[in-house]
């Protein structure tokens, strides 16, 4: 998330009554999660593995738990609970994202010529929504969203839900707040009964051409490639890199954080734990070429037989 206007160092801090290490006029121009994090940018840590991560991040500004060298050209803020106080900081320049709605299509909303919408649909504070579009009843666009030119939306699915993301506290979960979007592009088919969050800081993406079958969800800060498929009942995880021209066929599941390539097929019910290549076929938990797969349940399929004959 950008803020609409730089702030400075000393301006965050006081915002959040902690100490800072640099310049007080040190520019800071928005909040991003470690995945998305550009110059500018505050990033927040607070946990030694992932210190030196967060150091080496592109962000410029980095809300830590603890003083530690600060790498030169960069900033820290030094704070108690930093996941706490990125949801302030989140809070205080993104105030939409706890405000109560006054209408069922907000007024700041904008719908583009012949887009159709059908009863009982919501749609939030600043969405943009192109030309030549239909948006089926019960679905619920949150705020923010953009959502390109002849784009199809089927019955009942979400559109902007927050992010899955939670600090484990002894008195329990405690929510990392969402203030990113998700942008939806041209000619783009969402099926009935999907779920597709909305970014952390940034965007969750589906370019041109994507079309998505019913019951799927794509988890926050996930970007899906040009003219992809992907089938019934799959779950794409949170900061998923889905390249071009991928198919995923139904009741796929994947990890976070990890690149399917371009031209990829995943057949149906294929766990894909790992990052894997364009231009193959893949198949089964843990996941590996198609071919491969078979054979090696051929085999297994062989040894079993020759035992039970002994």
């Amino acid at each position: 998330m950008k803020f609409k206007q730089p702030q400075t160092l000393a301006q965050i801090a006081s915002l959040l009554n902690i100490d800072f290490v640099g310049d007080k006029n040190f520019t800071i121009t928005g909040i991003n999660e470690i995945h998305v994090v550009e110059k500018g940018d505050i990033v927040f840590v607070d946990h030694p593995k992932y210190y030196q991560k967060a150091l080496d991040s592109a962000a410029t500004t980095i809300l830590i738990n603890k003083k530690v060298a600060c790498p030169e050209g960069k900033a820290l803020l030094i704070s108690n609970d930093p996941f706490s106080d990125f949801n302030k900081v989140t809070k205080h320049f993104s105030p939409l994202i706890t405000e109560a709605a006054k209408e069922n299509i907000s007024k700041s909303a904008v719908i583009g010529e012949n887009t159709i919408i059908q009863p009982n649909v919501f749609i939030g504070d600043n969405v943009s929504i192109g030309k030549n579009c239909l948006i089926h009843p019960n679905v619920t666009i949150y705020n923010n969203s953009v959502i390109g030119n002849n784009v199809t939306i089927h019955a009942n699915t979400v559109i902007g839900a927050d992010a899955f993301y939670y600090k484990n506290r002894p008195q329990g979960f405690d929510k990392l707040l969402s203030c990113g979007r998700v942008v939806i592009k041209d000619n783009v088919d969402i099926g009935a009964s999907c779920t597709i969050d909305k970014g952390v800081t940034g965007d969750t993406i589906i370019k041109e051409g994507t079309k998505i079958d019913n019951q799927v969800h794509v988890g926050h800060d996930t970007k899906i490639g040009k003219k992809c498929l992907i089938a019934s009942q799959t779950g794409i995880a949170g900061c998923v890199i889905i390249e071009d021209e991928v198919t995923l066929w139904g009741q796929v599941g994947t990890a976070s954080g990890i690149t399917i390539g371009e031209k990829a097929i995943v057949l149906g019910q294929t766990g894909v734990t790992k990052s894997i290549a364009g231009g193959k076929t893949y198949f089964g938990t843990p996941i590996s070429e198609s071919r491969e797969k078979l054979k090696e349940l051929a085999a297994i399929k062989r040894i079993v037989k020759n035992a039970s004959a002994k």
